[in-house]
């Protein structure tokens, strides 16, 4: 891989020698900047590149916040994780801006001088077998690599070419960029490092040769200075990610769906012979920390009296589907609703890519292995797992995504009692309806009554123009009538798109709440619409902790358990 394609020309004599004190530019940076740059000379080494009198300064940001994607031509800089840094540079002739990964080595000839020391490092593979590679890596660096002054580079490295086995001379700054693209390459993922490190990142794709597309939580779609320039270096790079993962991909084998160790999915095709323009990959990042329903809420997702309503109806064991198209936010929600859970529950998830995050700590986490039509006893599928599931006596079974014949034996289980969650693809009830029904999933219309509620994801477009995620309906199934061979269900929540906001439909008209879940509580049926007071004192609880800051996916699950021990939220 070269040095990054940056979407400006850099200016001659761009680099600066000496201190930052005794620098124009480092007087020119805000304060905050100012800091970064003089603990990381690289940073000021980038920022000297920048057309500073054509866009201005760049902006620096500890933390990014949601009101920012309002900016029309952001520029600004914000550190990631490994003591890196991002440029969201504006783009005025595309929809997409740039995004710039600023890091250690971006002015030097660090390519070249990787050649150099991959050549040093032959002589050491038997090291490189330790279980510290990393260590080892460092130590290697430091044996092999000889620091000079700037000035004084040329003639040593003009000694060094006519001693056999002499020791690399670098710069100072030379052998940073080397320390760090050392382990950025060895250990890490090359030149994918700094996206996988960036929090702000949800999805990372390369479509074939050229640049690599991001989308950013809060500056949404944007293009990377990552750029692929040839069908060679592409399937190069696609090869070395497959190894290190695990599960190489080859001409016979050219689709892998695997996952990194952080936690991110990743999906790799390889070959011009299944897809024309090249290898490619996408990358759905792994959230540490997944967005609690109040952050969900707080973004507009839904309110808190649908938060409230979906809090009774996990505490109560309600059957229930998250439906929507590809990265609409189901596995977020459905993450997100599982704190409304019992704290006592025993809860096993089931997935064919581990994605879930349930903060209970009687969890069974299980992942299937292998592929369908593997030889027998090498592969364990959804179906294996959801069956053996059953013999473990769970509270609650949650399964990543609806496919195939694992449908059917959910709903079996929903007609024994286990109460049951389950991301699905399809964009209304309806369509849901038919996918259970038909093949391959087959489903007796018969049974389509065990599943209690289903909620409708979707990625929209809001009234400013933007794009966001929104749950559009949420929907009480209430029963199958044979002599019509008709479903009938009730829309309790409805997003009105002209005005981005949701409508209470069910207001004292809800069967769940008041023929399932006011039974549960023990309300008498002559009082059942006492269960709407419930739902407005939960909103009003969720509301307050809100207030108090209690928004994080962990803390607020505690606190919900505190609450539900207490009495306050069970």
């Amino acid at each position: 891989m070269s040095m990054a394609a940056l979407p400006f020309d850099i200016p001659k004599g761009h680099a600066h020698k000496g201190g930052p004190s005794s620098c124009p530019m480092f007087k020119l940076l805000p304060e905050p900047l100012q800091r970064e740059a003089e603990t990381n000379s690289f940073l000021l080494d980038y920022i000297h590149m920048l057309p500073v009198e054509q866009f201005g300064v760049p902006e620096y940001y500890h933390e990014l916040t949601r009101n920012m994607g309002d900016i029309k031509n952001p520029n600004l800089i914000y550190p990631i994780g490994g003591g890196l840094y991002v440029h969201i540079f504006p783009n005025p002739s595309d929809a997409r801006d740039h995004y710039i990964a600023i890091e250690p080595g971006m002015i030097e000839d660090s390519v070249n001088l990787m050649l150099e020391l991959e050549d040093h490092l032959v002589d050491h593979v038997d090291m490189l077998e330790d279980d510290d590679r990393k260590k080892i890596l460092y130590k290697i660096l430091k044996e092999t690599c000889m620091v000079v002054k700037p000035r004084d580079l040329r003639q040593a490295r003009m000694k060094a070419a006519k001693k056999p086995n002499s020791k690399m001379p670098v710069t100072k700054s030379q052998y940073a960029a080397l320390r760090y693209r050392l382990i950025r390459d060895k250990e890490g993922m090359g030149v994918l490092e700094p996206l996988i490190q960036d929090p702000y990142l949800e999805d990372i794709s390369c479509s074939g040769v050229g640049n690599i597309f991001l989308e950013h939580k809060i500056f949404q779609g944007l293009t990377s200075s990552i750029d692929f320039r040839s069908t060679e270096e592409l399937d190069t790079f696609v090869i070395q990610v497959s190894e290190k993962i695990g599960k190489p991909v080859t001409y016979r084998n050219p689709i892998i769906d695997a996952t990194l160790p952080d936690g991110s999915r990743i999906n790799l095709v390889f070959g011009t012979d299944v897809s024309r323009r090249g290898s490619n990959f996408t990358i759905r990042k792994f959230a540490a920390d997944p967005l609690s329903i109040i952050q969900l809420v707080e973004f507009g997702g839904l309110t808190y009296e649908m938060a409230a309503y979906l809090s009774l109806a996990m505490l109560h064991g309600m059957n229930t589907f998250i439906s929507g198209e590809t990265a609409s936010g189901k596995t977020t929600l459905l993450n997100a609703i599982t704190v409304f859970l019992n704290p006592n529950a025993k809860i096993v998830s089931i997935e064919d890519t581990p994605e879930l995050v349930v903060p209970h700590p009687n969890w069974i986490r299980e992942v299937t292995r292998g592929k369908a039509g593997e030889e027998e006893g090498s592969s364990v599928t959804m179906f294996d797992l959801l069956r053996a599931a059953l013999r473990q006596r769970p509270n609650e079974i949650i399964i990543g995504e609806i496919r195939g014949e694992e449908g059917a034996i959910m709903f079996q289980a929903m007609q024994t009692g286990h109460a049951c969650m389950a991301t699905f693809h399809a964009a209304t009830v309806e369509k849901l309806i038919q996918r259970l029904t038909g093949h391959p999933i087959n489903i007796p219309k018969t049974y389509v009554d065990n599943l209690n509620l289903v909620v409708i994801q979707s990625s929209v477009r809001l009234p400013n123009g933007k794009d966001g995620r929104r749950i559009i309906a949420i929907n009480e199934i209430v029963g199958y009538d044979s002599a019509t061979d008709s479903f009938s269900y009730i829309e309790v929540f409805r997003w009105n798109p002209s005005n981005d906001t949701f409508e209470f439909t069910g207001h004292m008209n809800s069967y769940l709440l008041e023929e399932v879940i006011a039974a549960k509580r023990g309300i008498p049926p002559n009082r059942k619409r006492d269960i709407y007071s419930e739902l407005t004192r939960r909103a009003n609880v969720l509301r307050k902790l809100k207030d108090q800051g209690i928004t994080g996916f962990n803390e607020l699950y505690q606190v919900i358990s505190q609450a539900y021990r207490e009495g306050v939220f069970g």
